[in-house]
């Protein structure tokens, strides 16, 4: 297909989104031509002040604009500490309402076949963090896919000598999913995760 030349490069530009291909980098592309001069303008400044503003906390690595709301809250478990993969997972968790403790962001997970490996995970902060605070329990909260699976087995193996608690969250069916929809590993980390009614 033959574009412009300026919308080629904003379509080559959001193909370089994660998860975005060139049917939706023309369909992104064309939504910000049909926006107002004003709002193409707006949203080019909003994503300039993201990435100027924001930057990752130096203690859990989650993001931060002037001081972590995590690491800084009074009101939070310091005992308790969740580990995860992304800063994003962070926002998810948090949107559940359900974790009140302090995070710890790896910035990525074991990959050998990416050439990522412990050195490249924040793995000594996270240990001296624990011997250091007083943590007491550890939740793993890495994927439920081959490189979350070797994570959380690593770290636990990590861990264990700092004699701390260390659980990983459970994994299972989604609330509204029907069983005929699972695939065999979800039901079977769903039995494995069962708990007493």
């Amino acid at each position: 297909m033959v574009y412009p030349g300026a919308l080629k490069k904003l379509v080559d530009m959001f193909c370089r989104f994660p998860g975005v291909g060139p049917k939706t980098a023309q369909r992104l592309a064309f939504f910000l031509l049909g926006c107002p001069r004003e709002e193409v303008v707006a949203i080019a400044r909003a994503m300039v002040e993201a990435k100027d503003r924001l930057s990752f906390c130096p203690v859990c690595g989650s993001l931060a604009e002037d001081e972590c709301p995590y690491c800084s809250d009074a009101g939070r478990d310091h005992h308790l500490l969740c580990i995860v993969q992304e800063p994003r997972d962070v926002l998810i968790l948090e949107r559940s309402g359900q974790y009140k403790g302090l995070y710890h962001v790896l910035h990525g997970a074991l990959s050998p076949l990416d050439g990522i490996g412990p050195e490249e995970l924040k793995l000594e902060q996270l240990v001296n963090r624990i011997r250091d605070t007083g943590i007491e329990e550890v939740i793993i909260a890495t994927n439920p896919n081959v490189e979350g699976d070797a994570t959380a087995g690593y770290l636990a193996g990590l861990l264990k000598p700092l004699a701390v608690m260390v659980s990983r969250i459970a994994f299972g069916l989604p609330v509204g999913g029907d069983i005929e929809y699972a695939d065999d590993l979800t039901l079977s980390r769903a039995l494995e995760g069962r708990r007493e009614m």
